[in-house]
């Protein structure tokens, strides 16, 4: 009987701890899916605490390992956390990872921030790289090729003698 009990509670440990390593998992990949790779921060940390630990990992150390966000996310919405909570934070996480792409893609003076200058400093080195005959125009078969060798079609904005863009 003490046998079972133990066999139960162990079984009931080891699908909560997948559970809660499916949720801490989906919440990182939402968040690192937009870095290196699904996971690749997660894996960093377990390796961090694989090597400091003699290459077991506990309960515990894996549960500090995991990101902590899910779990501030659920104190902060008093314990209980609904789809739609959880949904808005991922998103939030999402599209902020996004906009930190694209300022970092467009800042031109690293400050962290996105001006107009900024944009158009952008748009004038893309169209420098397009315009490979620096004419001050990108002509059609200065586009990119698509996946088939193709040119690119910009619709509307050709004429009809060769495909300047203007």
């Amino acid at each position: 009987m003490q046998q079972e009990n133990i066999v139960r509670k162990t079984t009931k440990l080891a699908f909560a701890f997948i559970a809660l390593a499916g949720a801490i998992g989906n919440a990182a990949y939402a968040d690192e899916s937009s870095r290196e790779g699904p996971g690749e921060g997660m894996t960093m940390r377990l390796d961090k605490v694989m090597k400091d630990s003699n290459g077991t990992i506990t309960f515990d150390q894996f549960s500090d390992a995991m990101d902590s966000r899910l779990k501030k996310l659920v104190a902060d919405n008093g314990g209980k956390l609904t789809v739609e909570q959880l949904a808005a934070a991922l998103e939030k996480a999402r599209f902020e990872q996004m906009a930190k792409r694209i300022i970092a893609g467009y800042d031109t003076k690293g400050d962290g921030t996105l001006t107009a200058d900024d944009i158009t400093g952008r748009e004038k080195k893309l169209f420098a790289l397009l315009d490979k005959n620096n004419d001050g125009k990108i002509e059609q078969n200065e586009l990119p090729k698509g996946r088939f060798g193709h040119h690119r079609q910009w619709g509307g904005g050709g004429n009809d003698d060769g495909g300047s863009m203007q």
